[in-house]
């Protein structure tokens, strides 16, 4: 296993669309492992494929879900809710997501999962899939809401 680097803000396969996963080989396997080991080293909730620079719709979360090809098939609610990313050291902004979702999505070894997600769970999940569309949160903040917090060293 290996840290990866996360892309930061400014780098433009952020906003790229990842592609499907056809095969989950072990090349596949080695990114999942990495993915891991990157997210814990950074204290994410959460991390997208295309955060380390890799174009495909593999996510890892909270509890380490890991999704391949994740879809969402249901919502419901709403929650405005506060998000930050580790592509965006610092910043957070005010986010309306849904309350819960359902999402259909291969684990690790192929097989078929249905997870059902309400509030932090399904923030993270959300934030993520966005992640695989090109999509990042001051996409989706609510105007206004984005605040920078400088680093605090002890």
């Amino acid at each position: 296993m290996a840290i990866r680097n996360i892309r930061l803000e400014k780098d433009e396969i952020l906003k790229k669309k990842s592609r499907e996963i056809e095969v989950i080989d072990d090349k596949i396997q080695t990114l999942i492992d990495d993915m891991i080991e990157t997210m814990y080293k950074y204290n994410g909730v959460g991390l997208a494929a295309v955060q380390v620079g890799v174009l495909k719709r593999v996510e890892d979360g909270e509890g380490v879900r890991v999704l391949i090809n994740p879809k969402i098939t249901s919502t419901k609610g709403e929650q405005e809710v506060d998000e930050g990313c580790l592509s965006f050291p610092n910043q957070y902004a005010r986010v309306i997501r849904p309350k819960e979702v359902t999402v259909e999505a291969l684990d690790r070894s192929g097989k078929k999962i249905v997870i059902k997600a309400k509030d932090l769970l399904a923030q993270a999940i959300c934030h993520e899939l966005d992640h695989l569309e090109g999509i990042t949160f001051v996409d989706q903040m609510i105007p206004g809401t984005l605040e920078i917090v400088e680093n605090q060293k002890n």
